[in-house]
């Protein structure tokens, strides 16, 4: 009893800190969202959420570095970014959410892609439009990962619970 008792709350601690982890650059939130779904259908000896539904929620898990990717690359594409600014951006997400938190996500594609057209010597309009891309892309793709982990936690409820 002690025993499932501290599964479940291990894996309820691992679905809400990769939850907040996909939204957070440089946290592996898909793998812990999944690990904690994944140890929730064990404690219960897979008899609700078996191996085809775990799989399925192994792709969305999966899918999530794809959308994050995609979407940050298209933003900042689509405002005209060159390979170094997307790089900026990319480096910029981390680090400032590594030290500045929420603000620091925000902030730091923008910085990161300015700070690349800059290098690349692109003109300020040019450098902050590619910034405001690279911003973009990331709420896009923050967005995106959001829902996919919406449809994992769903998909384990309705399996579990009906």
């Amino acid at each position: 009893m002690t025993t499932t008792v501290a599964l479940w709350a291990l894996a309820t601690c691992l679905v809400v800190i990769g939850t907040i982890g996909l939204a957070l650059p440089a946290m592996p939130g898909a793998p812990l969202l999944f690990g904690g779904l994944v140890i929730a259908a064990w404690v219960e000896d897979f008899q609700y959420v078996g191996t085809a539904p775990l799989i399925f929620m192994g792709v969305l898990a999966a899918l999530t570095y794809v959308v994050d990717i995609g979407a940050g690359a298209m933003g900042a594409k689509k405002f005209g970014a060159s390979r170094l600014a997307m790089i900026g951006a990319g480096i910029g997400a981390i680090v400032g959410g590594i030290f500045l938190g929420i603000p620091g996500i925000l902030l730091g594609p923008f910085c990161g892609a300015l700070c690349g057209e800059i290098y690349n010597q692109r003109g300020l309009k040019e450098a902050g439009l590619s910034g405001l891309g690279a911003t973009l892309g990331l709420l896009v793709g923050t967005l995106g990962k959001l829902i996919i982990a919406m449809i994992m936690v769903a998909t384990f409820a309705v399996l579990r619970f009906s």
